[in-house]
């Protein structure tokens, strides 16, 4: 049995508040570091068109022998197939990839406004969303800005927007907005890069104070504020460590330490001139 909490989706679907990323796992590694996720106790799975290992991801899922409606498994469309049509296409090829028939969530991986397709490609979606082939669909690095014309243009709210997040880019304006319409806040990047953040004398001293690690203390935060995240690594020890994190609290003092370190600073792309090039 999975230890991980869920959440309910605006469309009534729950989804487990702490997945498993398989972003920059090569394909023939995905196999193995998703199927150690699984016997650790993950049930969602997050990977992507571009991620390049959708194959291997579906291979971990169909050898580990726990029933479909168990997991939860998240890919997303990548800029390049933007567009009702295409869009329909890349998720049918995301599907046999994957070796599923559906997947629990779709997402529209970066908006590019240069292209301005996101509203026809996300009418696609309520049709995959419409045949059941998806059970919730939803968007990421989405600004505001982006949402607002997203959801005056179509019928479906997003179910999630997932977005860089960690505690020195907290993206609070985001996460009220995504409050105001019901959205999830799901976190990548959610313990920064590297060592960076882990090694930040606040993030160090509330891990030691609880007798956890820097990465578990991290991790407490976003769930404590209400954050889907999608940890990764490929080590197992480290896969076991991340999800050992519903056996503690961090109270307001904690909270408010890791409030303080918000900086504003990105680690990834900026949403929006991303895929300008």
């Amino acid at each position: 049995m999975s230890k991980v909490p869920s959440i309910i989706l605006n469309n009534g679907v729950t989804m487990p508040q702490l997945g498993f990323g398989v972003w920059q796992v090569p394909d023939d590694e995905a196999a193995g570091a998703v199927g150690a996720a699984l016997e650790a106790g993950y049930r969602s799975v997050d990977t992507a068109a571009v991620y390049e290992n959708e194959r291997g991801t579906g291979q971990a899922i169909t050898a580990s022998g726990i029933g479909r409606e168990e997991l939860f498994v998240t890919t997303k469309l990548w800029n390049s197939d933007q567009g009702y049509d295409s869009t329909l296409r890349a998720f049918d090829a995301s599907l046999v990839r994957l070796g599923l028939d559906y997947v629990d969530l779709y997402l529209i991986h970066w908006p590019v406004p240069r292209l301005d397709a996101y509203i026809d490609t996300y009418k696609a979606f309520e049709k995959i969303l419409a045949d059941g082939r998806a059970r919730a669909i939803g968007v990421s690095n989405f600004l505001p800005e982006h949402l607002e014309r997203l959801v005056d243009a179509t019928s479906v709210v997003p179910a999630v927007n997932q977005i860089e997040l960690h505690p020195q880019l907290a993206q609070a304006d985001s996460r009220a907005f995504h409050a105001r319409h019901d959205i999830a806040t799901e976190a990548w990047s959610p313990l920064g890069q590297g060592k960076g953040l882990l090694e930040v004398p606040a993030v160090v001293a509330v891990a030691r104070k609880h007798g956890r690690t820097p990465a578990q203390a991290v991790l407490r935060w976003h769930l404590q504020l209400g954050n889907v995240v999608i940890p990764k690594s490929v080590t197992p020890s480290r896969i076991r460590e991340n999800i050992e994190v519903f056996d503690f609290e961090l109270d307001a003092e904690d909270m408010a330490a890791f409030a303080a370190l918000d900086e504003g600073r990105r680690i990834g792309p900026d949403p929006t001139v991303f895929g300008s090039r």
